[in-house]
């Protein structure tokens, strides 16, 4: 499923160069194959906003050639930005009200960076409940990432998130608890994937609310949920997007905020994420940090591009799987005029006849 750049949003032109396929649109527009429009909604702060974009548009991207690929990332005027910021957005994103009005086959929402542990008080609370309400009669599915799932299962099934002794952040050893679900087909039954939050839903939590897991961890917990439908709401609380160097570039963020005084103790390492070598030089720096004993004028600067050459990348080819899962029964069930939502004779209740099937299932075992 090749990307097609609409538009000239400078990822486009970084994801060539990194060898993944985009086609140009006027190459696009001589294939006679089916289009499916997918939104993207990057509520990311000003510093991860293009770095979202590319890991969105790579794990998109990344999925097999049964269509092309249109991604429209838009964003919440509620939202402070930097000038630069604005410019970018106002040049490359889309309005919200002109996508609901050419119409969506599947959206997805990206994590947030909260101020506050109440979620209900931030500046895209509002907003995120108006795309919500209007998504879940009028697009096939709408994939959640972390924060997006918290704010969702909270909106429409008063699931309530809650804060955890410490931010659970690394790669953590998921197994998947549901290996026939269409979600998860052909998907390893144990796999790593990245986590970062200070607070969580649980296991629990979704099946008391009719919610199905997916895949989960003894260690970080959920990961992967999806609405008792099967398909109309898919939830990661953790992040098949993230590239290799995104923990690294939150760990520097953290060192970071210790050197200015804005935390007050040394950042932990995110777990299972730094071996090694990566961990002799941070341990070093650390020491170096220490010696200068609060005047940091001669510090060198942190060691990011070292520590990247030691970093593997264990979780995307698992990511990539999920997500070409996912937009693979997407296009088996949209409608293809964008002004529809699904192909006739699909319930809208039932999309993937998973719900009739376990009746089904549940009666003939009953009768046995």
């Amino acid at each position: 499923m090749p990307l097609v750049a609409d538009t000239d949003l400078p990822n486009f032109e970084r994801l060539r160069q990194e060898g993944q396929e985009v086609l140009a649109l006027g190459r696009a527009q001589k294939q006679d194959i089916r289009e499916l429009h997918i939104g993207l909604l990057n509520m990311m702060p000003d510093a991860a906003l293009q770095a979202t974009e590319r890991q969105f548009l790579r794990l998109v991207g990344s999925c097999n050639r049964i269509a092309q690929f249109y991604v429209h990332p838009f964003t919440f005027a509620e939202i402070p930005r930097l000038p630069d910021t604005q410019a970018h957005i106002d040049k490359y994103y889309s309005r919200f009200e002109d996508l609901k009005e050419q119409g969506l086959d599947a959206l997805i929402l990206s994590g947030a960076n909260p101020a506050n542990s109440d979620i209900t008080t931030e500046p895209f609370w509002q907003p995120l409940a108006k795309v919500v309400d209007w998504a879940k009669d009028n697009v096939c599915s709408v994939m959640c990432s972390c924060l997006a799932t918290h704010a969702i299962v909270q909106q429409l099934w008063g699931v309530e998130r809650y804060p955890l002794p410490q931010k659970r952040w690394g790669v953590y050893s998921n197994r998947v608890t549901d290996q026939y679900h269409p979600l998860t087909v052909n998907i390893d039954s144990r796999f790593y994937a990245p986590h970062s939050h200070v607070h969580e839903v649980n296991a629990q939590q979704f099946r008391e609310a009719g919610l199905i897991v997916l895949a989960e961890s003894t260690e970080s917990g959920l990961h992967l949920g999806v609405s008792p439908d099967g398909l109309r709401f898919v939830f990661f609380q953790g992040h098949p997007e993230y590239d290799a160097v995104s923990l690294l570039k939150e760990y520097k963020r953290e060192v970071m905020r210790f050197i200015e005084g804005v935390r007050s103790n040394y950042p932990p390492y995110p777990e299972n994420y730094f071996f090694g070598e990566a961990r002799e030089v941070l341990d070093s720096f650390e020491k170096e940090i220490a010696a200068c004993s609060g005047n940091f004028d001669n510090l060198r600067p942190f060691p990011d591009q070292e520590l990247s050459k030691t970093i593997d990348i264990t979780w995307s080819d698992t990511g990539k799987a999920m997500v070409n899962n996912w937009l693979g029964l997407v296009y088996q069930v949209a409608n293809k005029d964008r002004g529809k939502v699904f192909m006739d004779g699909v319930d809208p209740a039932d999309p993937l006849g998973l719900v009739s099937g376990r009746r089904q299932a549940d009666k003939k075992m009953c009768q046995e």
